[in-house]
């Protein structure tokens, strides 16, 4: 399959992806929907004012004309298929209708670097789960010990926590380093401040499309019908003002100051070529979780650094999304178990992501193992973790044959507290 537009093998944005996402032109515009095609992003508020999707369920309804996508995604798995479909047939080399247009191609197409991503749905909830098992022995070692990392629940449940929707920002959006109270180690009281320990998680999220009524489950073989698609997701952690805060409800103030997420959202149909077999689960989980087939993706996750110094990033971490014990059937149906509904743009997000060796852990908490062992960067500095001035960069992508099905990154620079 090709398009009649130049994709570069290393685009993450071939003809095989084509995410959805929310954009403005930077000289002035309401959002509209798109799709990416290589270096371009498509007007999908175009395309169906000329009348590309009113042979599929879409009909006559104007669903991209919207500043999110949610009317979209509300719609079904059907009609995601259908409108794929009518979009890769569009942009084929072999499909002489938008190839030939050269006057509609005008208006259809802008190039990325004249455009600015929006948040691709408006969400309304956002739920952030636990499910490495590699993170979890991790950091339970650290605190813990190694005879006490995992907690007795972890491997028979999805564990998870509301997080804040409100504090969810897309990519190139600055974070101001949070203030909160700590308890320093030598102090008998605690203090109040800009946190010291400022944290990245390296993190994937999947949107709801339909979602569920109040009181009734979704049953984990018909999740697959409720995932509209997935983004790469950055969870800002302050891990003082977390230590001091988290017992006995969990986080609060650490983590809801920022969640920072990539503006295409990448549909599964995209990502179907590329599942694989997840980790081994023992004990065999209870049968509402036993989601049959293979629901582990094979998503290459790459973290860099840049320091106000440097001029390039550098890179710190590379893991998969493959190595996570819980996949996202699991999470989805755990979550609705008891009757909990969730709607069209609601947000559930991994947790944070590492793999089996020091550099796939998905953290600077890891990393640095607590800030014992320093990263050094190229040009001599050193990070416990995250400074002001600093950006941190993560991409993905799925690599096909000849070519990418990608995410492009999430990236965020951190301003000094307030």
């Amino acid at each position: 399959m090709r398009s009649f537009i130049d994709v570069s093998p290393d685009s993450h944005f071939p003809i095989q992806n084509l995410p959805y996402g929310v954009y403005k032109l930077k000289v002035g515009s309401q959002p509209v929907c798109g799709t990416a095609i290589g270096d371009y992003v498509v007007d999908l508020s175009i395309l169906e004012e000329k009348g590309y999707f009113k042979k599929t369920i879409l009909g006559d309804k104007k669903v991209f004309s919207k500043p999110n996508l949610n009317t979209f995604m509300a719609l079904g798995r059907e009609a995601w298929k259908q409108a794929r479909i009518v979009l890769q047939t569009a942009l084929s080399d072999d499909n002489p209708l938008l190839r030939d247009d050269k006057e509609l191609q005008k208006i259809v197409f802008t190039p990325m670097k004249d455009v600015v991503m929006c948040l691709p749905a408006e969400i309304g909830d956002y739920t952030d789960f636990y499910s490495s098992r590699e993170h979890a022995t991790n950091v339970g070692i650290m605190f813990r010990g190694k005879d006490n990392a995992l907690m007795p629940n972890w491997l028979h449940i999805p564990i998870g926590y509301h997080g804040r929707a409100s504090s969810i920002i897309v990519s190139g959006t600055s974070v101001t380093r949070p203030k909160g109270q700590t308890k320093p180690a030598n102090e008998e009281n605690p203090v109040f401040g800009p946190t010291k320990l400022l944290d990245f998680e390296l993190e994937m999220g999947f949107f709801i499309g339909p979602g569920n009524s109040l009181g009734e489950a979704i049953p984990v073989n018909e999740t697959y019908d409720h995932i509209f698609g997935m983004v790469l997701v950055n969870d800002w952690s302050a891990r003082d003002i977390q230590t001091w805060e988290y017992q006995p409800l969990g986080p609060f103030l650490a983590k809801n100051f920022a969640t920072s997420i990539s503006p295409w959202i990448v549909t599964l149909e995209a990502l179907e070529p590329f599942r694989v077999k997840g980790p081994e689960q023992d004990p065999k989980p209870m049968e509402y979780l036993a989601s049959k087939g293979d629901w582990a993706y094979d998503i290459n996750l790459d973290v860099f650094l840049k320091s106000e110094k440097e001029t390039e990033p550098f890179k710190i971490s590379g893991s998969n999304f493959k190595y996570m014990y819980w996949n996202i059937c699991q999470q989805l149906a755990h979550h609705t178990v008891n009757g909990c509904n969730t709607k069209t743009g609601d947000m559930m997000a991994s947790g944070t992501i590492s793999g089996p060796t020091k550099d796939s852990y998905g953290s600077m908490l890891e990393l640095t193992w607590r800030g014992e062992n320093p990263i050094k960067l190229p040009g001599g500095e050193e990070r416990k973790f995250i400074n002001d001035g600093d950006t941190l960069i993560i991409n993905g992508y799925c690599q096909g044959q000849g070519y990418k099905v990608g995410f492009g990154e999430v990236a965020g620079k951190i301003l000094p507290a307030k």
